[in-house]
């Protein structure tokens, strides 16, 4: 089955590898058919980097990750996606919305330390 995983589950997989994510976590990285981010993810890093919270290039996290762990960007119609968002009303963050809506509409797990996708997305887990 696909993993879908949050922004800043790549983050730590790009800075320090599986060291900083649970134990169910880890062993679902690794045995993952296949792992996936929402498009809107490159977005967010971006964000995340011009505030300073983050030094690398997105293009840097997410070329590396695609090479080591062969991470790929969800392919389903966008437009598709951001419908599903909008009845993620427990959220304001767009990028949690279209997050939890690409791994839901797959009804897919996300590996995520967010303590609001956990309690809202029954397939969210750390």
């Amino acid at each position: 089955m696909a993993l879908y995983l949050d922004t800043h589950v790549l983050v730590w997989l790009y800075q320090d590898g599986a060291a900083r994510l649970t134990a169910r976590g880890a062993e679902a990285v690794d045995t993952a058919d296949a792992l996936l981010v929402s498009p809107i993810v490159e977005l967010e890093l971006a964000y995340l980097k011009e505030i300073g919270r983050i030094t690398s290039a997105p293009g840097t996290i997410m070329d590396a990750l695609r090479r080591d762990l062969e991470l790929d960007a969800c392919r389903l119609p966008f437009a598709s996606i951001v419908g599903a968002a909008v009845g993620q009303v427990w959220t304001r963050d767009p990028f949690d919305r279209l997050i939890v809506a690409q791994a839901a509409h797959g009804q897919s797990p996300l590996l995520t330390a967010d303590r609001a996708m956990l309690e809202n997305y029954g397939q969210a887990f750390w």
